[in-house]
């Protein structure tokens, strides 16, 4: 079973040799990275090749820098790098981000699941970041002893996270590949589920993110989740139980009418067919209920 890594990257001088070190000296050896230099103006491109120097699994697309669209941007960034390689060749595909630290059992581990499960369309481990300094002198180490990392809370620990997706080839051709708009991380989960794969993601292996996820757009959080509620297709009125969950979650009333306007006042094309669209709509519901019978 062979693994195509792709690694979209911007400007990651800081974090980018941490990620591509630890996957150098994964215990799974099986695997070529394919990282896609999208116009960074610091010293990503040099960094990158000197890994390439080192080790022939190692590779290189540089582009020009791409127009910043939460979710497209990086998807789009990704494609490119999956154009530059024979998909034949591979069983798996990748994408990691560029500040993630892999433990070294990391790639056997998620080599395991999808031998062992063969109807197991997406892995991945658990996601943590730093409590608060990040000590490069411990950066490959995963006793964590100090117990400097916690979980990412941003989704159940159940849910493979964006920057951690590993696909089977097949559930990747299945699903349509990535779409390229804010939400393709859940959207993409919706529909292996469609297709009759399952998400698996294995609770004693995590990873290190050095960046939180999306940290520089804190203050526009209601606004982008009523985009992510239009992308993956809700209804009106599923979007309004949806953004009401959300704003009661956090305590804010006018988070509830920014989520709201911000949906309405989307027009563009969906990325999803109408199929796909009643799936997820009808899968929404269904998960609603459930959870409120669990109540």
């Amino acid at each position: 079973m062979k693994f195509l890594i792709v690694i979209p990257a911007h400007n990651e001088e800081q974090n980018i040799a941490f990620c591509l070190e630890s996957l150098r000296h994964q215990s799974f050896t099986d695997f070529c990275v394919v990282v896609v230099n999208d116009g960074s103006t610091d010293s990503t491109e040099k960094i990158v090749q000197d890994f390439i120097a080192r080790d022939s699994r190692f590779g290189l697309k540089n582009l020009d820098k791409s127009v910043h669209e939460p979710g497209a941007k990086v998807v789009r960034t990704f494609n490119h790098g999956l154009a530059t390689a024979d998909l034949d060749l591979f069983d798996v595909i990748c994408k990691f981000d560029a500040d993630i630290i892999f433990p070294a059992d990391y790639l056997q581990k998620v080599h395991n699941v999808f031998s062992e499960s063969p109807k197991a369309g997406m892995v991945s481990g658990l996601v943590r970041i730093k409590k608060s300094v990040f000590e490069k002198q411990l950066a490959y180490d995963f006793k964590d002893q100090k117990r400097q990392w916690i979980f990412e809370n941003l989704s159940s620990k159940n849910h493979v996270r964006g920057p951690v997706k590993a696909y089977r080839k097949q559930c990747f051709l299945d699903i349509g590949g990535l779409r390229p708009v804010l939400g393709w991380d859940n959207i993409d989960v919706m529909l292996a589920k469609k297709n009759g794969w399952e998400v698996h993601t294995v609770k004693d292996l995590w990873v290190k993110h050095l960046r939180p996820t999306a940290y520089k757009y804190k203050s526009q959080k209601a606004k982008k989740l009523g985009e992510y509620f239009y992308n993956i297709g809700l209804s009106l009125p599923l979007a309004a139980v949806s953004s009401a969950k959300s704003s009661l979650k956090n305590k804010s009333l006018s988070e509830f009418f920014i989520t709201m306007n911000s949906y309405i006042g989307q027009n563009g094309n969906r990325e999803l067919t109408q199929e796909e669209i009643r799936y997820i709509r009808n899968l929404r519901w269904k998960e609603m209920w459930r959870k409120s019978r669990q109540k």
